[in-house]
């Protein structure tokens, strides 16, 4: 541990039970110990937390009899809310050590706070995005551009983070990798969510970890909205299940707004934008997206909505953009499309 963190945690352990009551918040106390499930915050009885310096070590380790795990404060914070790295820990810890002495005191004594950012919250979604970077001159970028997707820099749904932690679930190892983040939004325009594609530090597409796409926060009925303008009708739009799939689509029909839903389970729960009265649905292969595109379309013929499915010629239509290409690619949308709405949103030729 640095210097700088060991006098964090050192300062934090001066406040051992004020943190705990902040950012352990489903625990309670019991004698010189604070106890709750783990230290993300799950109620139960496996994690004990040292409240006061004794003979056993200082105040504000802990450890987790079930799991084996254990750590100082600076971990609570990470672990807790969600953080990335540890800029974002040390920020945190900063920002909870400013806070007025006679606050702190009452928080000892077990005065009502307002609960830190649940792990995998819309908060925690809103916090990581706002930590992250536009994608320009990134690997992020890297990682689109070679996915053959093009897309206008005033798509502000996209950003990047340059060590987003991964956890393996299998072997509960940490580590931080470069990462895509597409923020998940509402109608309103506000992010409930986000989805973390890591990638490979040299920039060789997706990184090699078992599960390199993981979603948080509030998804069903949002999406990953590109070409949507919040408060602005919508009268023709796609939507999807993949991101690299709408971000196909929109590649070579830039004015069309497209919508991703992460999955189809939450495709088919997407809530359409006012004015809507034609939506194109973007196939997928297997059995779980056909459910979700027949769901998702009957609930738009119900609300007065024309569902028309997209069939891409390849697995999806991020495989005919880089294996076919554009001009094929415009060429078989083109059969697919309403006339009026091919000469409106493809390219003429």
């Amino acid at each position: 541990m640095t210097g700088s963190a060991s006098d964090l945690a050192h300062r934090l352990g001066d406040h051992a039970e004020a943190v705990c009551r902040e950012y352990l918040s489903n625990g309670h106390r019991s004698g010189n110990h604070w106890i709750v499930g783990d230290v993300r915050n799950t109620r139960g009885r496996s994690m004990h937390v040292r409240l006061k310096a004794n003979a056993k070590g200082p105040a504000g380790k802990w450890v987790d009899e079930q799991s084996g795990e254990h750590g100082d404060l600076l971990d609570v914070i990470e672990a807790s809310c969600d953080l990335t790295d540890f800029r974002e820990v040390a920020d945190e810890a900063r920002r909870f050590l400013a806070m007025p002495r006679s606050r702190l005191q009452s928080q000892t004594l077990g005065a009502q706070r307002q609960p830190a950012a649940a792990r995998g919250s819309p908060d925690a979604a809103r916090r990581l995005f706002a930590m992250s970077q536009p994608i320009a001159g990134t690997l992020a970028e890297r990682y689109v551009a070679g996915r053959g997707i093009l897309l206008s820099t005033r798509e502000l749904a996209l950003r990047f983070h340059p060590a987003c932690y991964y956890r393996d679930f299998v072997t509960g190892e940490t580590r931080t990798l470069p990462a895509l983040i597409a923020a998940v939004s509402g109608l309103d325009g506000r992010i409930t969510g986000l989805q973390r594609t890591w990638l490979d530090p040299a920039g060789n597409g997706k990184a090699r970890v078992a599960d390199p796409r993981r979603s948080l926060g509030h998804l069903l009925g949002n999406g990953i909205w590109l070409g949507f303008q919040p408060g602005t009708p919508v009268p023709v739009m796609a939507a999807g299940e993949g991101f690299e799939t709408m971000a196909s689509l929109r590649t070579v029909m830039p004015a069309l707004p497209v919508a991703a839903a992460t999955s189809a389970n939450h495709l088919a729960g997407l809530i359409f934008p006012h004015g809507c009265t034609r939506l194109y649905i973007a196939a997928d292969a297997d059995a779980a997206g056909r459910q979700g595109i027949e769901r998702l379309s009957q609930r738009a013929g119900e609300a007065g909505i024309l569902a028309l499915v997209l069939q891409p010629r390849l697995g999806d239509f991020n495989d005919d953009l880089r294996q076919l290409g554009p001009a094929r690619l415009v060429a078989w949308l083109r059969g697919q499309l309403i006339p009026d709405d091919a000469r409106l949103f493809l390219p003429s030729g």
